[in-house]
């Protein structure tokens, strides 16, 4: 066994087990369950002033105020008008600092919670010099389809200097 295979193997060993999965668009992605606390209707969420884009604002949840995020925009995916299936994803994130805290996704739908093995798991593929996929920990194959599982510490970490408006 080389030594990349080795690394693949180890990977997608580690990222076995359960995910939600949930679309974007047409794109499919899941993310490790263990980070879902819990998945709540789109609600009124209050609008934050010089936020980037993505950042739609906060919400109430329970006395406990939470940032929520539009991963349509914040992947730079077209935008829709919200439908029925439209809900926010309420995740526990890592920031770069070590700091834990909750964080609402806004995404298209959920589809369902999936155990993957890591024979389902692939590593994710050389997208080119210049692109950047350090949020997609590896792609997963279910039911017939391809689903980006997301690094979703890395996602809601990540800035994108066109976020930051004094930048501009």
């Amino acid at each position: 066994m080389t030594t990349a295979t080795l690394e693949t193997s180890s990977l997608a060993q580690q990222l076995a087990g359960k995910h939600l999965t949930f679309v974007l668009g047409r794109e499919h992605y899941g993310l490790p369950v263990l980070k879902v606390r819990e998945i709540i209707r789109l609600c009124e969420i209050t609008p934050v002033p010089q936020m980037p884009d993505y950042i739609k604002g906060v919400l109430n949840l329970r006395g406990k105020i939470i940032p929520v995020a539009d991963l349509r925009v914040k992947f730079r995916l077209s935008r829709i008008e919200n439908t029925d299936l439209t809900c926010i994803v309420v995740v526990q994130v890592t920031l770069p600092d070590n700091t834990k805290t909750m964080m609402g996704l806004i995404v298209d739908a959920v589809e369902e919670v999936v155990t993957l093995t890591a024979a389902e798991i692939e590593p994710t593929p050389d997208f080119g010099a210049a692109l950047h996929a350090d949020y997609i920990l590896g792609m997963a194959k279910v039911k017939g389809s391809v689903k980006a599982l997301l690094d979703i510490d890395r996602v809601v970490a990540a800035v994108h200097p066109d976020d930051l408006e004094f930048s501009k």
